[in-house]
């Protein structure tokens, strides 16, 4: 197969200790409060599971009066590490020395489940391994919110994004009731993701995959499924099998002072970034071909990268240029730690 991965310059060790600290902190000073099933809103909540869903309203209301709110979720989903920290400071959570052996051993450890997914889906195995090294540390750590209480959070006590959350708490309830789990034990993510993949319950309704044919969809414990869903995701939104993910990208001085915006769209073609005076490998590409300028905060200053679909596949799994790149290099350093450990 013909790789899709760069090399990179850079290999820190350092963890994020800052932001390791203040989740902690908020975590742990943040007190939590029983969600009042009273409320005109919950309760309207209620009787529109029951009527357009045919849910039981009492055991409904009974769920959701164990909920908790939390206001150290809305906390922490108000300053995500991709608003509050540069590049430089944000690689260096994820491209660890440590991360990059857990992925090498994940990989080995997990190699039929993965390669399997590879197969299928055309995304690279150590793409599929460096989404779920970033997400949960290689399942790790899924998170220790109960995605009842981090749902009913966010659905009724954050009105930024209160409809999205009310809607992922309906394919909540609808996951529970499809794969007969008990709403209120499932814990993850302070947004309500799930599992060593980290899907929101649309999500997994939606992507989920049965890997190893036994008839489940478990995103929890079955690294098998857990990897075809990443693949099928990845595949959903773009991604091309042996094409290029990035390359590193030279611009004008002009250009360099000033930022190229932060759309994640393909909003420019291989051909107009040429004509800009933006030097960068594009031998294997057509002029036509669909790309994103992508500015990056190095410690010495802006770096820059041209993105192809790949990178825009990658951006779907989170909204975030930062987040695809350290997907990128994480799977390149993977791959390199099991080809030099096998020389």
């Amino acid at each position: 197969m013909t790789r899709s991965l760069i090399p990179t310059l850079a290999r820190p060790d350092k963890i994020g200790f800052r932001l390791c600290i203040f989740i902690v902190f908020l975590v742990l000073v943040a007190p939590a409060r029983a969600l009042d099933i009273e409320r005109a809103d919950i309760r309207e909540f209620i009787q529109e599971m029951q009527r357009d869903h045919g849910f039981d309203d009492e055991q409904l209301a009974r769920w959701l009066s164990q909920a908790e709110s939390k206001p150290g979720i809305i906390e922490l989903i108000s300053r995500p590490a991709e608003k509050v920290m540069p590049w430089h400071e944000y690689r260096q959570i994820f491209l660890t020395g440590e991360r990059i052996e857990r992925g090498k051993d994940f990989y080995r450890n997990n190699l039929a489940a993965i390669l399997s997914a590879e197969d299928t889906s055309g995304v690279e195995a150590e793409i599929i391994a460096a989404i779920i090294g970033v997400e949960t540390y290689y399942g790790d750590r899924p998170g220790k919110n109960r995605i009842i209480d981090a749902l009913s959070t966010l659905a009724f006590d954050y009105p930024p994004r209160q409809q999205f959350f009310r809607r992922e708490l309906v394919k909540f309830f609808e996951l529970a009731r499809k794969q007969d789990i008990d709403p209120l034990t499932p814990v993850g993510s302070y947004a309500g993701a799930m599992g060593m993949p980290q899907f929101m319950p649309s999500s997994y309704l939606a992507f989920a995959e049965d890997g190893d044919g036994d008839g489940k969809k478990d995103i929890w414990n079955n690294v098998a499924d857990v990897a075809a869903s990443v693949g099928h995701y990845l595949v959903h939104h773009g991604w091309k099998s042996e094409a290029i993910i990035a390359v590193p990208a030279k611009v004008p001085p002009d250009m360099a002072t000033a930022a190229p915006g932060k759309a994640l769209r393909l909003n420019t073609t291989v051909c107009q970034l040429r004509k800009l005076g933006v030097q960068f490998d594009s031998a294997q590409m057509d002029d036509d071909t669909p790309a994103v300028l992508i500015q990056l905060e190095d410690e010495d200053g802006p770096v820059f990268w041209v993105g192809f679909a790949n990178f825009h596949a990658i951006t779907r799994y989170n909204r975030s240029r930062m987040y695809a790149m350290a997907v990128f290099e994480l799977a390149y350093e993977i791959n390199e730690r099991r080809r030099t450990s096998s020389e």
